[in-house]
């Protein structure tokens, strides 16, 4: 390993730590409110009444109810989109909470993110192995014909479909694996995976996310850089299970592990 490479996993674990711990970083969600739950638009401890408006969420509010939209105070109605960006850029605010607007299968929901939540406060790091070489190595994705899409349970108690594109085939200790990942927007990788240490030394289930494949479909697999998902942050998130196949017969003892 050269000192260059443990220098960027260093500033890498590094980014993550700040990252979550941002003011309105994973730490910092306090509840996820799919508004099917409420057919009534009102929000358990969010202003406002909030309505599915078929392609966005129709928010009404009064002045006296302290929401800004784009910086400006809300008073009277207004159609809000997904937001797609960090919690930070929501569109809508409460003081220094952000209610980010998320849709999914259909159903719509708001998150509120909250500077004070317990969990941030509380939070003294991300435990993670130190990095090892020998954690990373040779991948090759192999695409299938058409996408594939498989129900899996989420961390809320709900299933939800999970977008596969391929399997991603790789040799760690001499033992031959594969892991079904998702193809993302960029081209990278993303693979929801559980193994020998899940729920015994690591978090449940983990996330891995390769870079893009190249022509051939050579990437490297590198497990230094295993992700904690945000449900192990705030109970609120809900992130999918790993799909039938990913659960490794490895013990994977590399990257991050759980929250100090």
């Amino acid at each position: 390993m050269t000192a260059d490479v443990a220098e960027e996993w260093q500033q890498w674990h590094e980014h993550r730590v700040a990252s979550a711990s941002a003011p309105h970083g994973s730490l910092a969600l306090t509840g996820t409110h799919w508004l099917e739950d409420y057919p009534d638009g009102l929000l358990p401890d969010i202003p406002g009444n909030w309505v599915d408006d078929g392609d966005a969420v129709a928010l009404t509010a009064t002045a006296a109810d302290g929401l800004t939209v784009d910086g400006r105070p809300l008073d009277g109605t207004v159609r809000i989109a997904p937001d797609l960006g960090p919690a930070a850029a929501a569109r809508v605010a409460s003081g220094e909470r952000r209610l980010v607007v998320l849709v999914r299968e259909g159903v719509w929901g708001v998150r509120d993110f909250d500077p004070d939540a317990p969990a941030r406060r509380a939070f003294r790091g991300i435990e993670a192995a130190s990095h090892d070489p020998r954690w990373s190595v040779p991948g090759r994705f192999t695409p299938y014909a058409e996408d594939r899409t498989v129900r899996v349970d989420n961390a809320d108690g709900r299933k939800r479909g999970l977008g596969l594109g391929g399997e991603l085939a790789f040799t760690l200790d001499g033992r031959e694996s594969t892991l079904q990942v998702t193809v993302e927007g960029d081209g990278s990788l993303w693979a929801v995976f559980a193994d020998a240490t899940s729920g015994r030394g690591s978090y449940r289930f983990r996330f891995l996310r390769p870079a893009a494949p190249d022509a051939e479909g050579r990437t490297t697999v590198d497990f230094n850089r295993a992700l904690l998902p945000p449900c192990a942050f705030a109970d609120a998130f809900i992130c999918p299970f790993p799909p039938p196949g990913n659960t490794l017969d490895l013990a994977i003892e590399a990257g991050e592990r759980n929250l100090l």
